[in-house]
């Protein structure tokens, strides 16, 4: 998605993902969530490094089956989660790993619509 600025064109990623976690894995995708819950503070401080705007993950039981769906709002140029050198983002995918069912593979929801306030986009090309 791209928003255009007077001087600059600035470049948003905007996504919705869907994943299936394994079987058998909610108690380990409790204490994931938890994980990162309980580590807020230094979770935050990995996301300047991806440009990561905005990122919440939700979970749903449908059918019986578990999901985990990822919101985000990134910018351009980040680093990606897996060079991070960062406990918290080693943690995560470690549970990641551990959780997401591979055969699945990644469900992204396309972007129809994108409304975030112009105060909030100044900000965020201001970064």
């Amino acid at each position: 998605m791209f928003f255009r600025a007077e001087r600059k064109t600035v470049v948003l990623q905007v996504e919705l993902s869907r994943f299936r976690v394994l079987e058998g894995k909610t108690g380990k995708v409790d204490e994931w969530l938890a994980f990162l819950n309980e580590h807020m503070e230094d979770v935050l401080l990995t996301l300047d490094g991806e440009k990561m705007y905005v990122e919440t993950i939700f979970r749903e039981v449908w059918q019986g089956v578990e999901y985990l769906y990822w919101y985000s709002v990134r910018g351009e140029g980040g680093t990606e989660v897996e060079e991070s050198e960062s406990y918290i983002d080693k943690r995560h995918l470690e549970y990641w790993d551990e959780c997401i069912d591979p055969d699945f593979g990644c469900v992204d929801l396309s972007t129809q619509v994108v409304m975030i306030p112009h105060r909030i986009r100044q900000a965020m090309e201001n970064e």
